[in-house]
């Protein structure tokens, strides 16, 4: 059977993971000479039923790899989903003249591309940034279990730092991650009774406590003083035209430039002009303060 006979038809949609793994496992194996083969028609004619075939033939080594990762507590379909995209990207590179089987050149591939998906979903924080990091992270708990009943926790960690080229402190850190876990902070639908607190409920309000408050109120009376002392400055209809464009009255309302205009017998462009100069007057006047009570809109 030639590599172009082979049985491979279409995958169809799925109901769920058990049916997809059985699903996978029927796809034939490949020779080395119909792998070579189906290769070669990839690189050379860029045959993409050829890449289907390549891929749907190592389905079952995703699968196999991603179960190696359930320990981390994220569901099955997600990390072959992941490990085929990595089987993919493999399929892609692979060169069929190196002599090494695509299962061989595959398995690099899917397991960076889980390790990628485990330190971006595993926790809310990433735990593994560095190099350093995310061999301790993908390691420590295997061989912890190795060096189980030798010797104290520390000389673990010594030993463990020795084989993985990294400090006992960054072992330490990494144990001390990897025990954590995410809190919530606010309370799940499920657990909100009077005597259950979420770390929200400890944390305080700092824009409501007593000091603050008055603050604001003797800073707020400041600006309004200074503003009112500023406005007897202008001339009466400068005044007038400001506090009627930027001060609100009971109607929450504020006067157009038309508004302005029609009331002093002028052009709107005239009212423009008288209230910039205004503006500019009180911004030297106000100061430091001007910019929070007469923005230009």
């Amino acid at each position: 059977m030639t590599a172009q006979t082979l049985a491979f038809p279409m995958p169809h949609a799925l109901g769920n993971i058990d049916a997809y793994i059985q699903a996978a496992n029927q796809y034939p194996m490949l020779s080395a000479q119909e792998e070579a083969a189906l290769a070669r028609r990839l690189r050379d004619e860029s045959d993409l039923d050829a890449a289907r075939q390549l891929v749907l033939s190592h389905l079952r080594l995703v699968i196999s790899i991603a179960r190696g990762y359930l320990g981390y507590g994220l569901p099955h379909a997600d990390l072959i989903q992941e490990g085929n995209i990595g089987l993919m990207k493999a399929v892609k590179r692979f060169d069929p003249e190196r002599g090494v089987r695509l299962v061989s050149f595959a398995i690099h591939w899917v397991k960076a591309e889980i390790h990628e998906y485990i330190l971006k979903n595993w926790r809310l924080v990433r735990v593994a940034t560095t190099k350093a990091q995310r061999k301790l992270f993908f390691n420590l708990r295997s061989l912890k279990g190795h060096l189980a009943g030798e010797g104290s926790n520390e000389g673990q960690n010594t030993q463990i730092a020795e084989q993985l080229d990294v400090s006992p402190s960054e072992v330490r850190e990494m144990e001390k991650r990897l025990i954590g876990h995410d809190v919530s902070l606010e309370n799940n639908q499920d657990e909100r009774d009077e005597n259950h607190f979420a770390p929200i409920d400890f944390l305080a309000d700092s824009s409501h406590e007593p000091t603050t408050v008055l603050e604001r109120r003797a800073s707020l009376r400041l600006q309004s003083n200074g503003l009112q002392t500023a406005l007897k400055q202008l001339d009466e209809r400068s005044r007038r035209i400001i506090e009627a464009r930027w001060l609100p009255g009971d109607d929450n309302q504020t006067a157009t430039l038309h508004d302005m205009a029609a009331e002093f017998a002028i052009s709107a462009e005239r009212v423009r002009q008288i209230e910039s100069k205004a503006l500019a007057t009180l911004r030297k006047l106000l100061g430091a303060d001007a910019a929070s009570l007469v923005t230009p809109r």
